[in-house]
């Protein structure tokens, strides 16, 4: 028996050696006072939805970890060996959110009163190319945008560096962001529900269908090439499983459908992550004294959020509380360590970690606000953003070794 670690970049090891082991009481006792410190001070100083928003990411954290729910790896195990268990748990999610997104879309439906929008961003050339990198970039970063931050969470040291580097791509994304859309061609924005007559309960159907034949292509691929099975994740037995073991794939693509659906309800738009980074970014460039505020893409809306304070930024809150909920479900696993460093995974996250954040700006989000936001949005650029990505992670699967980096192989026993 086998399971899975922590990190992406090990291979799977014996169970004996990966049992959870006592949940970290004093660092669970931390995390949460943080947590609830950052409540009140938001609850203080910024409008009602940032606490709430604070506590949704806290939840996608927690969900996250105790899944070890990836995007990353899904993409990978699927191109190398042919193992779509974790692809279907994306359909699963997929369809529990389009099943939500389609009402709240159609009738505006939102807590506050926020004006509901869903993610639909324009197909072109800036799309093609920002999916492809991203895709090549979170193979070789260990982990997407929500991974990077769950990963950070839990103590994974070289995801730091990662997270880093992604910011600093964000942020040179955002830069450049103007000659990528202006510039190369586009064919706008195409939204299944409202470009092109079905409208929401159409684009619902025709959203179900596509994911039922995803699904049944993977188990098409799964019967030729016989890849070996995913390795369990250690886990609470019984209730306890609730709060410190691992969760089944398909209840926790549950549980992040019904989170969204609550966020774009609290918000107005359905939950982002990279847009914090080009922010964080740019607000650093900014005290160093760049002109960061002369960038086409801080004007119109987004210059108010560069001169808030980034406890305004509902992105931001969300990112935190990823990062906190992840810390907190590490330690309850009592799993939470920092890992070792060594110059080839650090080289990796670096160049990992650009190419993710401005294939992140380019392709107008990442694997959450772009592939899941994007096609819960009923937008097409999110299923043009999945195809691409999954093919940088097939360029990907050459690259990761060259830095030390495992690939699942069709004669292994797990993946």
């Amino acid at each position: 028996m086998k399971v899975q670690p922590v990190s992406e970049v090990r291979d799977p090891i014996p169970a004996s050696n990966s049992r959870l082991k006592k949940p970290q009481t004093a660092l669970i006792t931390g995390g949460l006072m943080i947590a609830f410190i950052l409540v009140i001070y938001l609850f203080a100083t910024q409008a009602i939805v940032q606490p709430i928003l604070l506590v949704l990411g806290l939840l996608l954290g927690y969900t996250l970890f105790h899944a070890r729910f990836g995007f990353t790896s899904a993409f990978r195990r699927f191109m190398s060996v042919g193992n779509g268990e974790a692809i279907r748990s994306h359909m699963v999610m997929l369809a529990v959110a389009v099943t939500l997104f389609a009402p709240i879309l159609a009738y505006g439906y939102s807590f506050f009163g926020a004006e509901v929008s869903g993610y639909v961003s324009p197909v072109g050339v800036s799309l093609l190319v920002g999916a492809f990198i991203f895709g090549i970039g979170m193979q070789l970063g260990g982990g997407c945008a929500s991974g990077t931050l769950y990963a950070v969470g839990g103590g994974r040291s070289v995801m730091f560096v990662t997270l880093v580097f992604f910011i600093i791509g964000s942020t040179i994304g955002a830069m450049h962001l103007p000659f990528w859309t202006d510039d190369l061609p586009s064919f706008g924005t195409i939204s299944l529900a409202t470009s092109t007559g079905l409208g929401y309960g159409g684009a619902w159907l025709l959203s179900i269908i596509l994911f039922g034949i995803i699904t049944w292509i993977t188990f098409i691929v799964e019967r030729k090439k016989q890849p070996p099975k995913m390795a369990t994740v250690p886990s609470a037995k019984g209730w306890k499983r609730i709060l410190r073991g691992s969760w089944p794939l398909f209840a926790a693509a549950i549980v992040l459908a019904v989170l969204n659906a609550l966020t774009l309800m609290t918000r107005g738009t359905p939950w982002g992550i990279t847009s914090g980074f080009a922010l964080w970014g740019s607000k650093i460039a900014q005290l160093l004294g760049v002109d960061v505020a002369s960038w086409g893409y801080w004007q119109g809306e987004n210059a108010q959020s560069l001169q808030a304070s980034i406890f305004a930024d509902s992105t931001t809150v969300l990112n935190f509380g990823v990062i906190l909920g992840a810390f907190v479900a590490s330690a309850a696993g009592g799993l939470f360590k920092f890992t070792s460093l060594n110059m080839k995974n650090v080289t990796a996250s670096v160049i990992g970690g650009l190419l993710m954040g401005y294939g992140a700006r380019l392709a107008f989000g990442c694997n959450i606000g772009a592939y899941f936001g994007g096609i819960a949005s009923f937008s097409l650029h999110g299923y043009i953003w999945g195809i691409l990505a999954l093919g940088g992670t097939f360029i990907a699967l050459y690259l990761r070794p060259l830095f030390g980096l495992s690939v699942p192989k069709s004669k292994d026993s797990f993946c």
